[in-house]
Formats: structure tokens, sequence, C-alpha cells
């Protein structure tokens, strides 16, 4: 009896395939089905909702092939420009609502314009680190009367006048970010609070605004999230104008020196729906006047950061009695945190499943302890330089905390016994271990052996680990997207011959690995093809050989950086000129590279940059036309004056 698959598949509908393509999670099973059959590939094309396109040449046909396409995504689109995004604008209108255009330095007011007429549908536009986006880019943007979600930061060129054309074109936003853009005034958010009404969600983080922002913000009967990171010019009169917006859920005010504990009880007085509160690094202490307005919120608070203040025992038994509701706190970098007092806190807050105790120095076994004990559902630790934490501590968390996700244990002082115990944390993700010099590759090959779906590991100057840690790693752990490895210099070519298996791996850092060839780099280049960004300073021993490979098997690698390795002019452009996807590179002290050959390479790649670092001393030798030619294709140096001194 026969069976032909293909024409089963073939008989089925283009709804019934979609259906079951959207049950295949990993992108590239879904190519396999695509690739497979015919059937597939159409029900691909015309249920796709979601596109992420990364050389602008594909952009026309991604646009062709994927007629349904709501969200697109060119935030990695090398190259892009204002020609360019227009010319791959089809002439009937597009259903696309939302666009990513981070960092797309290419794309000004023309390209945004043919946009916003392509896509009439246009409900989210993410602008972020465009830092040359100005007033011109906000008119274009404005013309998309039907924007709800605008996020700008760090787009260095707009105004008052920019937010002012937003403003009065898009009535209906509501959530904007504005975190960066100094120019914007307590006038820009004066008439932004006038002509937004329904704007729940603003971040004013970074602005010099002052206590006058605030009083028009506190008119809006809808704002749920404010924040206004590092605002410093706003005070506690400030914030008791805002406490009469009575709908806020949200509130940021970390880093915001001029704010005090007064303030912040003003503002939380008449609150009724208040869930998450940041005032990290803002107060000294927690006085007793925030404390009791804590109880007036209990019931609703559910996420508290307090960073670098100062708290003590009887500060978190005060909010353990009053919030116990709490899902995520915050203690990082706070002086007098002690056993007792996590004890008293976690005794309460049973449902924590975040804490965030960085930095607490007098932190021992016995608060890992009331850790497990009482918050069996946690799924996110941070212990990074906790000193007195040992495997003891580690066991009774890893027994009774069975959900945990991410631990970071940089610079405790653990060993291979403490990871003995974590790996029976068998959904733990990430996993950071940075600094710590006592952990070798016996503690790997136990975590490797039970944590198979590891997809973040810190080794950061781990020097204990070898080749062999490696081979376990690579073995046990084959949904590895980020590994760092800076600083094991006992690694050879041969681990990463095993990293070489990785296939998922995106995230690769490798500085200082003085003994790893172009033959090892080689071996990543053909193995790990999602490669995204690899950090490949101080391998003084990787040479041509390694970039000749990342530059053809490495396609989708965005970000390089190859300071102080002994790669030459003719290496150099190779890879600048084969690697479309690239954006960000860092090469400085590249001793064998000649002016001439900087020139070439930076030619090769001029359209495709976004940032680049350089050393300072070729600025004034590199010619001006190529200069102003980067400068125009919207890609930012950093030019950087530092001796050479080599390290390992």
């Amino acid at each position: 009896m026969s069976h032909d698959t293909g024409a089963g598949v073939e008989s089925l509908s283009l709804d019934l395939l979609a259906h079951a393509l959207a049950a295949v999670r990993d992108p590239r099973d879904r190519k396999s089905c695509r690739l497979a059959s015919r059937a597939f590939a159409r029900a691909e094309a015309a249920s796709r909702r979601a596109a992420r396109v990364l050389r602008r040449d594909a952009l026309p046909r991604a646009l062709r092939a994927f007629p349904a396409l709501s969200s697109l995504d060119l935030s990695a689109c090398a190259g892009l420009d204002d020609a360019s995004l227009a010319a791959a604008l089809p002439e009937e209108p597009l259903p696309v609502r939302r666009v990513r255009l981070a960092r797309a330095s290419g794309v000004g007011w023309r390209g945004l314009d043919a946009l916003v007429a392509a896509c009439p549908s246009l409900e989210a536009v993410d602008l972020s680190h465009c830092v040359a986006a100005g007033d011109r880019e906000m008119a274009a943007l404005a013309a998309a009367a039907g924007l709800r979600d605008l996020v700008m930061d760090k787009c260095l060129g707009v105004t008052d006048v920019g937010l002012a054309k937003v403003a009065v074109g898009c009535p209906g936003l509501q959530s904007l970010s504005l975190k960066w853009c100094r120019e914007i005034s307590d006038i820009g958010v004066d008439l932004l609070a006038k002509k937004c009404p329904q704007l729940r969600s603003l971040d004013i983080s970074y602005l010099k605004v002052t206590n006058e922002s605030l009083r028009s913000l506190s008119t809006l009967e809808k704002l749920e999230d404010i924040a206004m990171v590092s605002c410093l010019f706003v005070d506690d009169d400030g914030l008791q104008m805002l406490s009469m917006c009575s709908s806020l859920q949200s509130i940021d005010v970390a880093r915001c020196h001029h704010v005090s504990s007064l303030g912040l009880a003003s503002l939380m007085d008449g609150q009724r729906s208040l869930r998450k509160i940041n005032v990290a690094h803002s107060l000294h202490e927690i006085e007793a006047c925030v404390l009791s307005k804590l109880s007036t919120i209990g019931e609703t608070l559910t996420v508290l950061r307090l960073d670098g203040l100062e708290i003590f025992a009887s500060n978190l038994q005060a909010i353990g009695s009053t919030c116990k509701n709490l899902v995520e706190i915050g203690l990082s970098k706070c002086n007098g945190v002690t056993d007792d007092g996590i004890v008293s806190l976690v005794a309460r807050c049973r449902d924590l499943r975040t804490i965030d105790v960085t930095c607490c120095h007098l932190l021992t076994n016995a608060a890992l302890a009331a850790i497990a004990e009482n918050c069996r559902k946690i799924e996110c630790l941070r212990l990074e330089s906790c000193p007195f934490v040992s495997e003891k501590g580690l066991e009774s968390i890893a027994t009774l905390c069975s959900d945990l996700k991410e631990i970071d244990l940089t610079d405790c002082r653990i060993n291979d016994a403490a990871l003995q115990q974590l790996a029976s944390c068998s959904e733990l993700l990430i996993l950071k271990l940075g600094l710590c010099s006592s952990i070798s590759d016996e503690g790997l090959v136990y975590i490797s052996a039970n944590c198979g779906k590891l997809v973040e590991l810190d080794l950061y100057r781990c020097s204990a680990v070898t080749d062999d840690g490696l081979a376990a790693v690579a073995s046990g752990c084959k949904k590895m997207r980020m590994l760092n490895l800076c600083y094991c210099t006992q690694i050879t070519d041969g681990g990463l011959k095993h990293v070489g298996g990785l296939e998922e791996l995106a995230n690769l850092e490798l500085r200082c690995l003085v003994r790893v060839t172009g033959v090892g780099i080689t071996s990543i280049a053909v193995g790990c093809s999602s490669l995204v960004e690899l950090d490949l300073k101080r391998c003084y021993s990787v040479d041509d050989a390694g970039l000749w490979a990342l530059s053809r098997y490495s396609q989708n690698l965005r970000q390089l950086t190859v300071s102080y390795c002994q790669v030459t002019g003719l290496g150099l452009c190779h890879l600048l000129g084969s690697l479309r996807c690239l954006q960000d590179v860092k090469m400085v002290h590249l001793s064998w590279v000649s002016i001439e050959g900087f020139e070439m390479a930076l030619r090769a790649a001029c359209g495709r940059l976004k940032k680049l670092k350089l050393l300072g001393g070729l600025r004034s030798v590199l010619s001006t036309e190529l200069l102003l030619t980067l400068q125009a294709c919207g890609c930012r140096v950093r030019w950087v004056d530092k001796p050479l001194v080599y390290k390992g």
C-alpha cells in the first residue's frame, strides 16, 4: 500500500494548514515544512502576520510573499534608507499595523512619509535610537492619524515642535516613550496632555522637564503608567501634583534625586490601583510615611523596587505585613539587608517570583533557606556578590523551588558542589557564574546533564573551565543562545569545535581567549549558523583565516568585535564586504591593518554600518570624504584613545 504524503497535504485547506503551522514554534522547523510542501508554503504566505527582514533587497520580496502581514520588523535591516524603503512599498495599501525601525538610522522623513502613505492602518511605530530623527520625521508620522503606540527613545533631534505635530495629528495616542529626547520641555508635554486625552502610558525619563509637566499630566484621566527616571528637576511638589491622577497603576521615579519619602507618600495618597513602584536610587531610606501608605495599596501592589536604599529588617517586616501579593521585589545594593529581614519578608510574601538581592553582602544560607521554604514558586533569583552563599543554601533552593528559571551567582565564590545541587533545577533557562573561579568542568558536567533547557550561560573569568567543560555544555544544552566565555584562558580551538555544535547560538563572547586561532573561529562560523553577535577582542592569535570563515558562513552576523586581533586589511575588507547584515563593528588596535586597509574595508560596508569603534588616531588620516559618507549613511563613529596594552 503506497502513501502519497504530498497529495494528502495538498488536499487540506489553507486554514487547516495555517493552523498546523502555528503550532510549529521553531523557525527552522517551519522552514522545513515550507520546503517540503508547496501547500505549506502557500498557507504560510497567506497566513503569516509577522516578518523580520534582515536585508533591504529582501524587503520587496517579503511584502509580496506575505500579503497578510500586520507586523513588520526592519530594525536589523542592513543598509535600509529612504530610497530603498520607498521603492519596496507597493502601490496598493498594506495591512501592516506595527512597524519596528529601531536603530534604522538611514530612514528619514521621506521614508516615513512613504511608509505612512502605504500603511493606512498603522497603529504602532518604534523609532528608538534613530538618533538623527527630528521634527521633520515627526511631521511625517503625524499623518498616521490612527497611531496608538509610538516609541522614540533617543531621537535626539526631536523638539517640542515635533512632539506637537504628533500630538495634533495622532489624538488617539495611548502609549508614548520619549526617553532621552532631551530637547523636549514642559511646553511639549503640556500640549501632549491637552491633545492626547487617551494617553495611558508615558515615559519621560532623562528629560529636562520640571514639576509643570507633572501638573499637565495630572489632567490625564486614563494615565496608568508613568516613568520619569532621572528627571532631575522634578521634586516632591511635582509628585503631589501628579497624585491628582487617580488612575495610576505603575510609577517609576528611579534616580530622581530631589524626590523624598514625603513626596512619594503624597503621590501614593489617593491611589487605589497601584501595581508597580520603582524608587531605586532616589531615596536614602524608606521612611514611616511611605510604609504607612503601602498599607492602602497592599492588595494591588505586585512589584516594588527599592534598589540602592537603606533597608532594615523592620522595613522588610512592615512591607511583608502590608504587601502580601508581591511577585517581585528589588533590593539590589541595599545597605542593611540581613537574613532576619529576608526571613520576615518571605514569611508573608509567599507569591514572590523574582527576588533581587544583588550586592547584599550580609546575606547567608539562612536567607536562601527561608526563600526556598516560603517562596516555592520563585522563578528568578539574583544573588550577585553575595559572598556567604554556598552549596548548602543552593541545596534548599534546588530541592524546593522546581520552577526556578534564572539565577545569578556572579562573584559568589561558589564551587562545583553548588552546581551539583543546582543541577536539580531542570527548568533553568539562565545561569550566570561570572567570576566564580572555583567552578570547573566537573560543575558544568552536572549542569549539562539535567538542565537541557538552558539558553544563557555566563562563565566570565571562570578560569578553571577547559575544553572538556565546553564539550559537556555542547552535548547537554542544545538550546543555548547566549554564551560568555571571556577570559576563560584555558579554552582552545578544541573547545570551540564543541561550541560549534550549538546551532541556535546567537551571542558568543570570547574576549581574551589567547589560545584560540582562526581554526576555532572557523568551527564557530560553520556550526553556529544563527550567530548574531561575536566578541573576539584580544584573541591575539585570530587571523584572516577566521575572518574568511565568518565571511562565508556567518551571514546573519550583525555585531562583531575584532579589536587587537592579528587580521590584515585584506581580511577585514573581505569580511565587511561580504556580511550583508553587519551593522556594528569594533576594530581598535588592528596593528596589521594599514590606513589603506581601513579605507577599503569601510568603503565596502559604509552603506550598512550603523556603529563603529575606531582608534582616535585614524580620525585625522582617514579621508574626509569617507567620514562624510559614513555620516550621511547614518553611521555613528566612536573614537577612542587607548594605549596598546596586551593582556592574557
